[in-house]
């Protein structure tokens, strides 16, 4: 005899077996499951023929449809917004890695609230567990900070101006390594100076920039019709294109292959030039690189309780993204409330077909019951008709939403101190579990809203439905 010491670890191993292959979280997984199994039950135990539910839903199909287009609705709808909170924990959980730890001024969790000022670096570089390849440690000194940019050719009405995040880097061939970052073939890293002449005949100069790829295609779909047809990308701003900032020609000179991280939003620059430039001259983090996580962790606690030499926050890198995860919630706390009302209206909607199904099929049931049906089993055939229709419309609706797998969107990242964070360009990312919290919701749905209608079908007596 298997007792529940024995079989419940298996089953529960099972369940997170079946999760992680599947990528659905248990908590979607498990009551997804259990309707599954409900329905089974329900098509085991029914008597009546499906078919005659299947002939039903047919004759009625104008109903059917309207009640399956709802579902479509809410379902779709709720799977874009997922996909879109789904895109934003991806970029975090991406932009992070483990063998580094940030550098933030005590008590910031943020660079845009961090200043360390260049006193106060001390010598964290000289400190044992910061990897050094060719002697020099990997340590990348960066000025963080978000700039206002008129938008060129603006259409009237829409916005007129952009927040541009623009990092200020000591060393960029340091802070490539520290950060994995690789450009694309044809780009380079900006010059020791930072500019370079774009005309000669003025002798005026361009700052070197380099570009993510998100705020590329960002900057190039503000470029006018002329300057597109001369471009050799019109997807996006590539190397040799020129955009204006603060009065200045900026040019780019690479492009990061940086898609799936924050760095995707951001324009490199050298930091001696944009420190100056918008007042802000001393560093916002420091960035080092150990060998693994274990090193970052033992860094990281040295940094935060035994360096005496200036009052720093040191964070692993993931800890540090995962913190600017505070709008990511918030959005999903939206998203379970608008979902929460969808859901109440679908109930209702599900209802009122239900219960008109029922009024045009009062002397079906009335047959039903004479034939010898039971009243449990009227229940059986309304409920699986309401599940039917919301599965399929559930179906759709998941259909329908996986289109916006791989749309861009942006929106921004913050920790909720009272502002700050930083602004993103994303992908929305429709997954399993995505899918799976889509069927969820319909099937809920179709169970609340066909069950008060199939209970008033069962209560009917064959004599009353015949009259």
């Amino acid at each position: 005899m298997i007792n529940s010491h024995t079989f419940n670890p298996s089953a529960q191993l099972l369940a997170q077996t079946a999760a992680s292959t599947l990528g659905i979280s248990n908590s979607v997984l498990v009551p997804l499951g259990v309707l599954f199994g409900l329905a089974a039950l329900l098509l085991f135990f029914g008597r009546i023929p499906i078919s005659y539910n299947l002939l039903n839903l047919t004759v009625r199909w104008r109903t059917t449809l309207l009640t399956a287009l709802a579902f479509t609705l809410v379902i779709s709808l709720l799977t874009v917004m997922l996909a879109f909170v789904n895109g934003m924990y991806q970029l975090t959980e991406n932009s992070g890695h483990p063998e580094n730890v940030v550098v933030l001024a005590e008590g910031s969790t943020d660079e845009s609230f961090s200043n360390l000022g260049f006193s106060d670096i001390g010598d964290i570089e000289n400190q044992a567990g910061i990897l050094r390849p060719d002697g020099r440690p990997l340590l990348s000194r960066e000025t963080y900070l978000v700039v206002n940019q008129p938008i060129p050719n603006a259409p009237p009405g829409g916005p007129q101006r952009r927040f541009l995040q623009l990092r200020g880097i000591v060393d960029p061939n340091i802070a490539a390594q520290v950060h994995q970052i690789v450009l694309y073939e044809g780009g380079g890293w900006f010059s020791e100076s930072g500019v370079q002449e774009v005309d000669s005949a003025s002798a005026t100069t361009a700052v070197e920039v380099v570009v993510g790829e998100g705020i590329a295609r960002e900057l190039g779909s503000s470029r006018t019709e002329a300057e597109l047809a001369a471009a050799a990308n019109s997807n996006r701003l590539d190397v040799g294109d020129v955009f204006s900032l603060s009065n200045r020609p900026w040019k780019v000179v690479g492009v990061m292959q940086s898609s799936g991280s924050t760095f995707d939003s951001e324009v490199w620059a050298k930091q001696s030039l944009i420190g100056p430039m918008f007042g802000k001259e001393t560093y916002t983090a420091l960035v080092a690189r150990t060998a693994d996580a274990e090193s970052a962790a033992t860094l990281k606690n040295f940094l935060n309780n035994d360096y005496k030499k200036a009052a720093v926050s040191a964070l692993s890198e993931p800890e540090y993204y995962a913190g600017l995860s505070s709008t990511n919630r918030q959005f999903l706390f939206g998203i379970i409330f608008v979902a929460i009302v969808m859901a109440i209206g679908g109930v209702f909607g599900v209802m009122n077909t239900m219960f008109a199904a029922i009024g045009q099929r009062t002397k079906d049931i009335g047959v039903l019951r004479l034939i010898g049906y039971r009243r449990r089993q009227i229940l059986i055939s309304f409920l699986l008709e309401s599940l039917a229709i919301a599965f399929i419309g559930g179906l759709l609706g998941c259909a329908v939403g996986m289109l916006a797998d791989g749309w861009t969107a942006t929106s921004i990242l913050s920790a909720g101190q009272g502002g700050g964070g930083k602004f993103i360009v994303l992908k929305l990312a429709v997954d399993a579990n995505t899918i799976a919290v889509g069927l969820l919701l319909a099937l809920v749905m179709g169970l609340a809203g066909g069950l008060l209608p199939s209970l008033s079908a069962m209560r009917l007596s064959a004599l009353d439905a015949l009259r």
